[in-house]
């Protein structure tokens, strides 16, 4: 059986600028603070089944674009690659069409989240860029905290032909077993068709040394019964799980909080939604 994870990241710390890593040296990273690489996924996909990952961008640079992809290359199990491209540039869409070259490119990220600006998402030109890749169908995912997620249904609507997935659920503040203040744009971002959710980076928003998978099950419930099941995708955000809990551990955990579903519900989450939004060719 096929099974994607649509969400990982690998760094190498001793690669040269613009390469940056600063942020992985704060004290409460120190058990993320060196080098994964494909050698040390591997061996912990293949131990709960997982056949083929997703590659997720850390930085704000096309020469990630181009290790990743060099990595791809070396490990056919590494299905895509989700880069990077300046939104906001004036020759965003000669980027798009550079990246699309590899057959392996298979999306867009930026990391808004980090933004000293709330609204950087829906700025003219970031719409702009996002227009761009709607134009050549090359999806984007939303990396947002709760405070962003109101922006995900107005991005929506302004790109309408684009995919676009949140990531993490929008980082929900499970320590805090908050609902309220993420629910109602959650929601929002569920009614356009566009948009679909990773089932990804939840642990590390819940109580890194006391979180229980019940903790995480009221948000992976109304992400279910928002979203459907063939509108999600599973993620494991590794290694910044590791944080909080171990590969194995988190994919166990929503095992668990996917108990009650079919076989065929579970197929969409663990393989077809992120082989079709991404166009996978596995």
């Amino acid at each position: 059986m096929t099974v994607i994870d649509s969400h990982q990241h690998f760094w190498q710390l001793s690669l040269p600028a613009p390469f940056d890593y600063a942020w992985l040296a704060k004290p409460e990273h120190a058990a993320i603070h060196r080098d994964f690489l494909p050698a040390d996924l591997k061996p912990r996909l293949a131990a709960v089944g997982v056949t083929h990952s997703v590659f997720v961008q850390t930085q704000h640079h096309d020469d990630e674009n181009r290790w990743a992809l060099r990595l791809a290359e070396e490990n056919p199990w590494i299905a895509g690659v989700v880069g990077w491209v300046d939104l906001a540039s004036p020759d965003v869409e000669q980027q798009i069409l550079a990246c699309k070259r590899h057959p392996k490119f298979v999306g867009v990220r930026h990391i808004t989240q980090d933004e000293p600006d709330d609204d950087f998402i829906v700025r003219p030109a970031v719409l702009g860029g996002l227009k761009a890749l709607e134009k050549h169908r090359l999806p984007f995912d939303l990396l947002f905290y709760v405070k962003h997620l109101k922006h995900a249904a107005t991005v929506a609507r302004a790109v309408p032909e684009l995919p676009l997935v949140i990531d993490h659920l929008a980082k929900p503040k499970i320590k805090q077993h908050s609902i309220d203040d993420w629910l109602p744009h959650f929601r929002a971002a569920a009614a356009c068709p566009n948009v679909v959710c990773k089932l990804s980076g939840m642990v590390t928003e819940a109580d890194w040394n006391s979180w229980r998978p019940a903790d995480l099950k009221p948000y992976v419930d109304h992400a279910l019964e928002l979203f459907g099941p063939r509108r999600l995708m599973y993620g494991s955000d590794w290694p910044v799980c590791e944080l909080a809990g171990s590969y194995e551990r988190v994919f166990r955990a929503l095992e668990e909080c996917l108990a009650q579903l079919s076989d065929s519900e579970r197929d969409a989450i663990y393989y077809r939604t992120a082989k079709a939004f991404y166009g996978l060719a596995v």
